[in-house]
């Protein structure tokens, strides 16, 4: 068995809609939940203005978010409230707090069960820093973290998204750095106390779990782009490419995964998308990529020459964006 860890940071340094992949074989297995609905208890432990009454109505109505995409088959289901606390290896993915005032940057974090045979998942749990201030008013309150946008945040990874680079961020004075704009759920930093803006799952999101779990004809009604980034001819891991829909105004997005420069975009309204690549330079590149690989951010941001037509049901056969060193 294999145990993952998946952070989410307070202002501080995640793949625009991308999915969790184990290694099994020599082969990459896609991290999803074979069966559903995925089952979840409760740890019975509250905190201080949070009751575990509390804590279950802001997860459910989290979980519930998810479940409710039409074009997604993911549900849930609450199983109880259990003694037992998220990351006991026991069989049951558990969601509470625990006291970590050491990860003084970490408001919740999500972990993973997976067997090393097969790449099942077998279980995932997610706990929030009891050492922060939390709320589950409906409008928030000043100091305090929503404890429903974090929730939202972590039981997408819990479903299988890593993180998303749909957003922009501002260094702190003190340190850290603060959300300007989040295009997604799914964006490894929170916004700051005091605002429920993180509640409201966006398109890259909505992509991201359709995709994993498509429902009814989401994969008739939509499309994708692939294609390859290119510098000097080669092909260029690490970048990043938006697909932008003039339509509707939604962002959907994805990485060049492998040393050919490849991406693909999935889960993409039928018709013309302007499509931009653009270099890492938001946060630290260890949140985003293995520390082993080495990720090329040296080029401009580049717009493909001429709009991408995305056909129903289908993909707009290979695109190749050349970009150049900055």
């Amino acid at each position: 068995m294999t145990i993952f860890l998946f952070a989410c940071a307070q202002a501080q340094p995640a793949l625009a809609y991308v999915k969790f992949g184990v290694r099994v074989g020599g082969r990459q297995v896609t991290l999803k939940w074979a069966q559903t609905p995925v089952r979840y208890f409760i740890t019975d432990f509250s905190i201080p203005g949070v009751t575990t009454s509390d804590l279950q109505g802001a997860v459910g109505r989290a979980f519930a978010s998810w479940q409710a995409v039409p074009t997604s088959a993911i549900a849930y289901q609450f199983g109880g409230f259990t003694n037992a606390r998220p990351g006991d290896d026991d069989g049951l993915s558990t969601l509470g707090f625990l006291d970590k005032p050491e990860l003084d940057r970490v408001l919740g974090s999500t972990s993973f069960l997976v067997d090393d045979a097969t790449g099942a998942l077998l279980e995932s749990d997610i706990f929030f820093n009891a050492s922060f201030p939390w709320s589950v008013a409906p409008n928030g309150e000043a100091g305090k973290f929503d404890l429903e946008s974090i929730a939202l945040h972590e039981i997408g990874h819990m479903s299988g998204l890593g993180h998303s680079a749909l957003g922009e961020t501002e260094l702190r004075a003190g340190g850290g750095r603060r959300v300007l704009a989040s295009e997604a759920v799914m964006f490894p930093i929170a916004y700051g106390a005091g605002t429920v803006a993180g509640r409201t799952l966006r398109a890259d999101d909505i992509a991201g779990i359709s995709d994993l779990y498509p429902d009814g004809d989401f994969n008739q009604t939509t499309g994708s782009i692939s294609g390859r980034v290119t510098k000097d001819s080669q092909g260029l891991f690490g970048a990043h490419v938006v697909a932008f829909d003039p339509a509707n105004g939604s962002m959907i997005a994805n990485f060049a995964l492998n040393a050919q420069g490849e991406f693909s975009i999935a889960g993409l309204s039928p018709g013309p998308h302007v499509l931009r690549v653009e270099p890492i330079d938001d946060a630290d590149l260890d949140s985003f990529f293995d520390p082993a690989r080495t990720v090329d951010i040296d080029f401009r941001v580049t717009y493909h020459d001429r709009l991408v037509i995305v056909p129903r049901g289908a993909d707009s056969g290979s695109v190749e964006v050349k970009v150049v060193r900055k």
